[in-house]
């Protein structure tokens, strides 16, 4: 893994981590590259990171043995004809970080043979808390396979699907599920300010109780429901709490709220593949 050549095409926030989280797992600067049409960006990452870099896309494919595809959804198909003849050419795997870019798309633009895994990351990746799924073409190796998790895996978790239509679904969980997170903790907050709470000791509150009910779910051999059940005291506090959001319809909500978001995630699969 350490002595592949990488190369993110896209210098955006969700590569930066990524390249940050390789180095921080022994990946060498000088094994890694980056093009973007923003100099800028390319200025801050060599004297932040040290690595190679480039305003010409090809320069990075005639580099590296792996491309990351970190370019905005909207650009990535002039990108990926850009860039096509090269990575054809040197039989490159391509990783596409890109959301709701298809296989289909971009076994379209870029050439049938080309080895093309999709990823869907999420925002948590940038402390390198994240989490993403993975699913890869029948064109993608074993040995490939293993190199896009570790790149993956060097900002969270990583995990393989079977069917690129999980992807959608992914989305609607993970992807979008930071968002999610960060509503209930504004809901929470602003009736902590009701109850009479500071801004600031309300805000500590809700952020640690939220770091920790997290870090108890990924430790714990029990079930959400389980883990819910045990800190819920018959006649209690949170049992009280708990009977208002059901009555609320809580969990259908939740439900619809997610359906809402993967077929959305369907559809921008669908336009971004007619442009």
């Amino acid at each position: 893994m350490n002595t592949k050549k990488i190369g993110f095409i896209g210098g955006g926030n969700m590569a930066s981590s990524l390249i940050n989280g390789l180095i921080a797992s022994g990946h060498s600067p000088d094994q890694l590259w980056v093009s973007d049409t923003n100099q800028e960006i390319l200025d801050a990452l060599v004297a932040n990171l040290k690595i190679n870099v480039s305003v010409n896309n090809n320069d990075i494919v005639n580099q590296v043995d792996v491309v990351v595809l970190a370019v905005k959804p909207q650009i990535l198909h002039a990108v990926a004809e850009q860039v096509a003849d090269g990575i054809r050419k040197r039989k490159l795997l391509v990783v596409s970080i890109a959301a709701g870019v298809s296989q289909e798309s971009l076994a379209e633009w870029l050439g049938e043979e080309v080895a093309i895994v999709r990823c869907m990351p999420n925002t948590p990746a940038l402390v390198r808390t994240g989490a993403t799924a993975l699913y890869a073409s029948d064109k993608v190796s074993d040995e490939q396979k293993d190199l896009a998790e570790k790149i993956l895996r060097s900002v969270g978790i990583s995990l393989w699907v079977d069917h690129e239509s999980e992807l959608d679904a992914v989305t609607a969980v993970s992807g979008s599920g930071p968002a999610y997170y960060f509503l209930l903790m504004e809901a929470m907050e602003q009736a902590a300010l009701e109850l009479g709470l500071a801004e600031h000791t309300a805000r500590l509150l809700i952020q640690q109780t939220a770091l920790g009910a997290a870090k108890i779910a990924l430790e714990a051999d029990e079930t959400p429901g389980q883990l819910r059940q045990r800190v819920t005291s018959p006649g209690g506090t949170t049992e009280q709490a708990l009977k208002i959001f059901e009555q609320g319809s809580f969990t259908q909500l939740v439900s619809k709220a997610l359906h809402a978001a993967r077929d959305r995630s369907i559809e921008i699969s669908k336009e971004l593949g007619e442009k």
